[in-house]
């Protein structure tokens, strides 16, 4: 019998904070107690804002907390190719195109419908959903557009993708004992036709991730609560690309003195400045109200 099998797969573009220390050691907690296995992934398709000082940060801060992973470590970066034959599938299949709106574009577009008394519809996250108006281009015209340079995303052609994958859902766990499951209902038309791919770089968060859980084997995804939604997109792509499916735990979020969701690009307070402030990994425990190892 398989092992039960989490992981762990922080993005090395900033220091991580309390809140991926709760998520790390969850996930090694949970993996102890079903006698599992664990795993580190690096998260590193950002190659702009993903950087090797980063990266050692976070082995030094895990080490520091006193957790311990399978090796190799798997890097994203290192795996191109595995997401773009996934990628040429699904534009073999028809269900992604190239979308050549800029952001400005987009914001132009809504602002104009907007001053015509309509509200844009937005995905979970309060972002406006993409206006597809280039997904009526005929193919001669959007080889035109690639062939000249013209900047583009794959997009997935979210009814077109929904309509072949029918009803999705998936295994919830109700908490950290994984005692008991429920089924939830997955809705990936809620985000429209998100970004699967960009033309420099041959995948997203969205493809990359579920191609790297059915490729280590992940049978348990152990994250934030503010990843609950996207599931519905995973759900969609593993379906599509005939991948496993995993359970799931999306866990309570650690917040900050003002209640909003601890974060990189705030410059939250990192778990390396908190060691540099004499913080011991059991204080880090207590913090995140986890009990002493």
């Amino acid at each position: 019998m398989d092992l039960l099998t989490f992981r762990f797969a922080p993005s090395p573009n900033g220091a991580l904070h309390l809140g991926h220390a709760y998520s790390a050691l969850l996930n090694r907690k949970m993996a102890d107690a079903v006698g599992g296995r664990m795993l580190l992934r690096i998260e590193d398709i950002d190659l702009t804002r993903c950087t090797p000082e980063f990266e050692d940060g976070i082995y030094r801060d895990l080490e520091w907390l006193g957790l311990e992973w399978e090796k190799p470590v798997r890097r994203q970066s290192g795996h191109f190719g595995e997401y773009r034959a996934a990628l040429e599938r699904l534009v073999r299949d028809g269900l992604v195109y190239p979308a050549f709106m800029s952001r400005g574009d987009i914001r132009a577009f809504i602002a104009d419908t907007g001053r015509r008394g309509r509200d844009w519809p937005r995905d979970p996250d309060g972002v406006p959903l993409y206006p597809a108006l280039d997904k009526a281009l005929s193919e001669k015209e959007r080889r035109r557009r690639m062939d000249g340079g013209a900047p583009f995303a794959w997009r997935l052609d979210i009814e077109a993708a929904a309509a072949r994958a029918g009803d999705l859902s998936w295994e919830e766990s109700a908490d950290d004992t994984l005692s008991e499951f429920r089924r939830e209902p997955a809705r990936p038309q809620a985000w429209g036709d998100v970004i699967v791919a960009r033309r420099e770089i041959p995948t997203s968060y969205h493809l990359s991730v579920v191609l790297d859980d059915a490729l280590q084997g992940v049978s348990h995804v152990v994250r934030g609560m503010d990843l609950f939604h996207a599931t519905g997109v995973q759900r969609l792509l593993q379906t599509l690309l005939g991948l496993p499916q995993p359970r799931y735990f999306h866990h309570r979020l650690i917040l900050g003195p003002d209640g909003r969701k601890l974060s990189k690009s705030l410059a939250d307070t990192g778990l390396s400045a908190l060691r540099a402030a004499g913080a011991t990994p059991g204080d880090i425990r207590r913090m995140v109200g986890l009990p002493s190892a």
